[in-house]
């Protein structure tokens, strides 16, 4: 939307995307097209191209993409084709069409892993506090050939946080779930390099 207000990317500068949030994580919203025209995936990779021409990964440990994923457009699977991902991790819960979303997602990761270097990570389950939710999670991903990585619990903390545009870490930072966080953190480090 920024570039469609000035002019166009090249009329960018990081500065200008870029903002630095809690602890030095640096964040980018790229954002879409207008709804009903253009391809959010090329989007996508113009966002991820423009940040690397412009330093943004430079002295990064880890670089984070929160792509949707199951979408009729194969757009997002752009970042796949295009060796921009090492190491995928689903995001999911135990509703049924989380699962399918998942399950969809996995097999264009398998698509496009045998072409690539991109392998799936494993699954991390948002929990929704639905029937044998975990159960569920793990019986997919035993099945998809890989691991569930984290059960991430339901708090309302993370609401609370987001009302006043903090991290759980920071908002709450000895609270449960700002543990389950750390958990995932240094499972997803451990895992680095070990998907599938």
């Amino acid at each position: 939307h920024l570039a469609a207000t000035e002019g166009s990317v090249e009329d960018l500068e990081v500065e200008d995307v870029l903002k630095v949030g809690y602890k030095g994580i640096k964040c980018v919203e790229s954002g879409g097209p207008e709804p009903g025209v253009g391809c959010a995936g090329r989007g996508v990779i113009t966002s991820i191209n423009f940040l690397e021409e412009n330093g943004a990964y430079d002295d990064v440990d880890y670089v984070s993409y929160d792509v949707l994923g199951d979408v009729v457009c194969g757009g997002f699977a752009m970042p796949i084709r295009e060796n921009k991902a090492q190491e995928i991790y689903i995001v999911m819960s135990g509703e049924m069409m989380a699962l399918y979303a998942a399950n969809n997602i996995a097999r264009g990761i398998l698509k496009y892993a045998t072409a690539g270097s991109v392998r799936l990570g494993g699954l991390i389950c948002n929990e929704r506090q639905t029937d044998r939710e975990l159960d569920l999670a793990e019986a997919l991903a035993a099945r998809l050939n890989s691991k569930l990585i984290h059960f991430v619990p339901r708090d309302n903390i993370v609401q609370h946080a987001e009302l006043r545009k903090m991290t759980v870490i920071q908002y709450a930072p000895d609270s449960k779930q700002a543990a389950e966080y750390r958990a995932l953190a240094e499972k997803i480090h451990l895992n680095s390099g070990q998907g599938t």
